[in-house]
């Protein structure tokens, strides 16, 4: 079985010595940070972008590769729609093929209270011009032709389109480089250089660059880089499992799911296929802290997350990973440069067994590759877009909750805008990190 295509050995891309000194400093090389870096180069901003490992190597590589519009929480839908339009002009602008075509989203329903619920959510599209629409029975046999079961219908959106996401995201990141953004590898943002309580730069593990802003867009390490500075952050994050299969004939163009699976045409012939069901969440010390504000999702699903007893060594919220440490000291994101959990292969089988069970008719379906990721998460299942109150000079792009790669251009067009202090073009109440302190209610963002 192959290796995953981004790890600590492969040869970094921009391995140069950083600035000392620089406009804007953004923290993590995934797609939001890629996205806000180029943006923020467009502008005439002089921008230098920090990844402690690889570019693209964490969530940013290991999601689905899905550019969905469908079944998003209404604030966050408007930015979505935006990020679609951005994905079709900046395509012709890469380097490379990234694999970004039409060929839409559909969920499948197997019962009448599912298509309820999509039902209930299509007013949402419909305010924002998104082409969503409910399939029955009949459509989806038509549009899934050799599916086996029988399904109530489906809430399916032709738009929406899909890319291969380890080649899309550093793909972007080299039409940032061309146009002016310094990209450094393996060098990790240690602290903050903080002035009278503002930023005035950062210390990396290279040295101190300084500059008035800073963006992070660390993933799955923004809660633990914030709580260093004494700022509180309920977000945690969770393991999903992916495989991706030999090359088959084509039974469905684009991306699908179901109760049992979630499964996407590739652009190698091949489809990537991810169990459906509960990712796994690793119980540490930020979890017991964050708990009170994930009760309401708990509530509504109490069986939404498998818990672990423990995370690995080294990952953020394990017990034995520091929460503090001095800016001359080695950090714990240089003692793991990449976050690369273990897959759940016994998921990964039936999610295999599952879509053998769906296609009978297909030749025998063998796993290529396998991997998982690492997804930052919140309690309302929408991001953090926000400035930080605490800490001047500071912009948090994080929390995006299994959503980032699709919404990637549009987040990174808003940070850019929120860091500039411009109109971010879009409402942004529902973002900001003091939902969580202010007394204001949990609202969850939709689950279907």
């Amino acid at each position: 079985m192959s290796a995953f295509p981004i790890t600590l050995a492969t040869p970094a891309s921009y391995p140069r010595t950083p600035p000392r000194e620089s406009e804007v400093v953004v923290i993590g090389g995934g797609v939001i940070g890629v996205c806000t870096a180029l943006f923020l180069a467009r502008a005439g901003k002089q921008v230098t972008l920090l990844e402690k490992g690889r570019i693209a190597a964490e969530q940013s590589s290991r999601n689905w590769g899905w550019i969905r519009q469908q079944g998003r929480d209404s604030d966050e839908l408007p930015i979505m729609v935006e990020a679609a339009r951005l994905w079709r002009e900046l395509a012709p602008e890469l380097d490379r093929d990234i694999g970004l075509q039409q060929t839409g989203v559909t969920y499948l329903a197997q019962t009448e209270a599912k298509m309820q619920g999509y039902a209930d959510w299509l007013p949402h599209a419909k305010t924002h011009g998104v082409d969503s629409r409910l399939m029955d029975a009949g459509e989806v046999a038509k549009a899934f032709p050799g599916l086996a079961g029988t399904y109530a219908g489906a809430l399916t959106t032709p738009s929406d389109m899909r890319a291969e996401p380890w080649v899309a995201v550093p793909a972007l990141a080299a039409l940032a480089a061309r146009e002016g953004v310094k990209i450094i590898e393996n060098c990790a943002v240690r602290r903050l250089d903080l002035a009278a309580g503002r930023v005035a730069g950062v210390v990396s593990e290279a040295g101190a660059i300084r500059c008035s802003s800073v963006v992070l867009a660390g993933g799955a390490w923004s809660a633990l880089f914030l709580r260093a500075h004494g700022v509180s952050l309920p977000q945690l994050s969770v393991r999903e499992s992916v495989l991706a299969t030999n090359v088959l004939p084509e039974v469905h163009a684009g991306a699908a799911a179901e109760a049992g699976l979630a499964f996407r045409r590739r652009a190698d012939g091949g489809y990537t296929l991810a169990p459906g069901g509960r990712p796994d969440l690793y119980v540490g010390p930020d979890a017991f802290r964050a708990l009170r504000h994930y009760l309401p999702q708990l509530r509504q699903s109490p069986f939404g997350q498998r818990l672990r007893a423990a995370a690995p060594r080294g990952f953020p919220d394990a017990w034995r990973t520091p929460r503090n440490w001095a800016a001359d000291a080695h950090s714990p994101f240089e003692a793991m440069r990449i976050l690369d959990p273990m897959p759940d292969h016994r998921a990964l089988r039936r999610a295999r067994k599952r879509f053998a069970a769906l296609y009978p008719d297909l030749p025998p379906i063998i796993a290529r590759a396998s991997w998982a990721g690492m997804i930052d998460t919140m309690p309302d299942i929408v991001p953090v877009v926000d400035t930080c109150a605490q800490i001047p000079g500071l912009v948090i792009g994080t929390g995006m909750s299994g959503h980032g790669f699709g919404i990637g251009p549009a987040m990174g067009r808003v940070l850019a805008a929120l860091v500039m202090g411009d109109a971010p073009g879009h409402d942004l109440r529902r973002f900001r990190a003091d939902r969580f302190s202010d007394g204001s209610a949990i609202r969850l963002g939709p689950t279907l």
